[in-house]
């Protein structure tokens, strides 16, 4: 009966395919995608998405360079120019505010040249050219704040479209739908929305950090202004 059994058993058995064994392809023909081809399956939206990185990048980097150089400092400037002004020598604190090229400078030439007015009008005076300055440093700010916001939102519509083209190919070739009639649709969803993302957060993260380094020189027009209104106070010696 055992022998029977076992007769039966082996015979079931080998009536039964074995399952695939599934190894990935490693020959010239695999799967593998490069950076540029995964970039061309995007489609046209991908156009917009590298125009906006470029321009995101140039502003950041001209507008670094010249925040930079507004935040430079000269930590004997406030004393030679209270030198100047205690001594009388109003002509030559003016040229080293000219010489030394900063929005500080600017500011304290500015007071420089109110001085015998009234100390609100030349606190005034001071802080519209301060005003003017951080508006000076924050040029190029929209673009990069239109990136960080467009970018996703292009990726989203590239997510759309390349859905409805994958959808609307599917419903075309009917019967005859496989899943490389939904490859090329959804490629370009996808590959949209993660290069808008990407290029949506790094411009965001630009923008945060040049918002904090312009930040960091109104600090010190601020505190450049309040030495100077402090040195007017200040009885000669």
């Amino acid at each position: 009966m055992n022998a029977i059994l076992a007769t039966l058993l082996l015979q079931v058995t080998d009536t039964i395919p074995a399952p695939p064994v599934l190894t990935p392809e490693v020959s010239d023909g695999s799967v593998e995608l490069n950076l540029w081809d995964l970039t061309l399956k995007g489609g046209f939206f991908m156009i917009p998405l590298l125009l906006l990185s470029i321009l995101a990048i140039y502003v950041f980097v001209e507008r670094l360079l010249v925040i930079r150089k507004a935040a430079r400092e000269d930590n004997t400037f406030m004393d030679r120019i209270k030198d100047y002004i205690h001594d009388g020598e109003i002509d030559t604190a003016l040229k080293l505010c000219k010489k030394t090229d900063t929005p500080a400078a600017r500011l304290i030439a500015k007071g420089i040249s109110r001085l015998g007015r009234p100390m609100n009008d030349v606190l005034v005076a001071i802080e519209n050219v301060g005003n003017i300055e951080i508006a000076r440093l924050e040029k190029g700010f929209p673009w990069l704040a239109t990136t960080a916001a467009g970018a996703p939102m292009i990726g989203f519509l590239g997510t759309v479209t390349g859905m409805v083209r994958a959808f609307y190919n599917m419903a075309s070739a009917g019967n005859n739908a496989d899943i490389t009639t939904l490859s090329g649709g959804i490629y370009e969803a996808l590959v949209t929305t993660v290069a808008g993302l990407i290029v949506g957060i790094i411009a965001l993260f630009a923008y945060n950090y040049l918002v904090a380094r312009v930040d960091g020189v109104m600090n010190q027009l601020e505190t450049k202004t309040m030495e100077f209104m402090d040195l007017l106070n200040e009885p000669a010696d």
